[in-house]
């Protein structure tokens, strides 16, 4: 049943752009272990009907959502934003497990992929690592009580409130301890 206040029932995918999708679905699928379910190929894109040949890509997760890319057969893939920092924009897949977490760390750094982390951000344990397409992604585990959680949503939009005074008095934030 969906909520009217909230329709969204959760992520279907979320698609970005690649250099090479054998290369993708090779890092995706055979190391990460996210099946490759679906394919689209196609000479012009429907929702604006530019002509631009690709294949579109789709990996599922265990709850049916999926990561996506396009392949524009150029072998470029997407180009970070200048005015990020690399650590900002990024994905991060629940796991369930402590001990799934670092079994992925050790499997990821065995084939040669740069992993930061075990990171403790309080309400959860991750790793962080990035794909051949400089996409980075990171696993995480929920390690926060449902105490902790209900005090976190409780307390939410109060900080963000708060953040929002001091970003329009021309300050930056500083960090609680």
């Amino acid at each position: 049943m969906t909520n009217a206040a909230n329709p969204a029932r959760g992520l279907h995918h979320f698609a970005w752009r690649c250099r090479d999708a054998e290369e993708t679905r090779h890092f995706y699928e055979d190391l990460l272990g996210l099946p490759l379910v679906h394919l689209i190929r196609l000479d012009h894109v429907p929702s604006t009907g530019e002509y631009c040949p690709y294949v579109h890509i789709f990996f599922e997760m265990t709850d049916g959502s999926c990561i996506a890319f396009f392949d524009l057969g150029d072998g470029q893939a997407t180009a970070p934003s200048p005015n990020t920092p690399d650590w900002v924009n990024h994905i991060a897949m629940h796991m369930d497990t402590l001990e799934e977490l670092e079994a992925m760390r050790q499997k990821l750094i065995a084939h040669g992929v740069n992993v930061l982390g075990v990171t403790d951000h309080k309400m959860c344990k991750s790793i962080y690592f990035f794909d051949p397409n400089g996409l980075r992604l990171e696993f995480a585990v929920a390690t926060q009580t449902e105490d902790e959680a209900r005090a976190h949503r409780e307390s939410a939009r109060a900080g963000l409130d708060a953040w929002t005074a001091f970003r329009r008095n021309g300050a930056r934030a500083e960090v609680p301890a």
